[in-house]
């Protein structure tokens, strides 16, 4: 037995061997450049580290961070026609979604959600942009028409989080009648006296600008999110001009009016517990960690009188 041959090579080789490092450990900050790892940027909710950059979020992981305990129970929404228009691009339709499908993990560009958050029941319900580009087709309608539903059903505050490049276009005018739609159950909400409230995230823009998104009875932004119904190169263009910097940011709204409160994504669940609970005429949340609620008791029930 030659122990040099059989022993001591194969461990040198081993040791300066290239070892294969899987490509989704680490995200580039695309603000800063800085080089993130995955598990340090999941722990602070996709939020830059270095720079404060906000990065997409899912939102299943949006609602882990939400609700007590990451705990929420989905909404079930209608199926709409899946492919109404027969149209076809470069694909048909329903291949785009199957991609969309098998890239996100998800059925359709929307999520709806009831739980818990600070022991104040609410509805959610939030896009996800990387579900071809979180564009409003007939399911997103019919998500929001059954948050509202649901809310209205339980007695329950709505907050929506919108992050969208406007309609689908592969519904043609169907995805344009969301809008109206949407219009209708938001005014459930307001006939029923409950709140809505809309945290607008990066970006948000076109049809959806135009509709659910800027309807709330508070607008909450994230920090430096696009949030227009024209893209600010489209209005360079046609009105032959130079923009202000920050022009259509969250920020540059948030002074003009347009928008309640920006808020970081850590300070977000907190601030939207005290504003529903204020609201909702409710006493103001204990703050940190709960502990499950006990089955059987009111979630935000109120103290017994003597």
């Amino acid at each position: 037995m030659n122990w040099i041959t059989n022993y001591v090579r194969p461990r040198i080789n081993s040791l300066f061997s290239r070892r294969e490092v899987p490509e989704n450990l680490w995200t580039k900050c695309p603000e800063c450049g800085t080089m993130l790892f995955h598990r340090e940027l999941a722990d602070n909710l996709q939020v830059c580290t270095n720079c404060g950059h906000h990065l997409p979020i899912t939102p299943r992981d949006r609602f882990a961070a939400l609700f007590d305990n990451g705990i929420f129970k989905e909404v079930p929404v209608p199926e709409p026609i899946t492919d109404p228009l027969q149209f076809r691009d470069q694909k048909k339709y329903p291949e785009r979604l199957k991609a969309a499908q098998k890239s996100t993990g998800e059925k359709e560009a929307m999520l709806v959600a009831e739980g818990e958050m600070g022991r104040t029941p609410i509805v959610a319900a939030a896009q996800d942009f990387s579900f071809m580009a979180g564009s409003m087709g007939m399911y997103v309608g019919n998500a929001i028409v059954a948050a509202a539903e649901r809310a209205v059903q339980l007695k329950r505050p709505l907050v929506l989080f919108s992050a969208a490049g406007g309609a689908r276009m592969q519904e043609g005018i169907l995805s344009l009648m969301q809008m109206p739609r949407t219009t209708v159950a938001v005014e459930m909400l307001k006939e029923a006296g409950l709140p809505y409230i809309v945290v607008l995230t990066h970006p948000t823009t076109g049809g959806v600008t135009a509709s659910y998104a800027m309807l709330g009875d508070v607008q909450i932004a994230e920090p430096n999110a696009l949030i227009c119904f024209a893209g600010p190169r489209v209005i360079e263009q046609t009105i032959r001009e130079k923009l202000p910097e920050g022009f259509q940011r969250a920020e540059y709204l948030l002074d003009h009016g347009m928008l309640d409160r920006v808020t970081k994504r850590g300070d977000l669940r907190e601030e939207l517990i005290t504003i529903l609970r204020m609201m909702m005429r409710q006493p103001p949340a204990v703050m940190g960690e709960l502990p499950p609620p006990a089955p059987g008791v009111p979630a935000a029930a109120e103290p017994a009188k003597a």
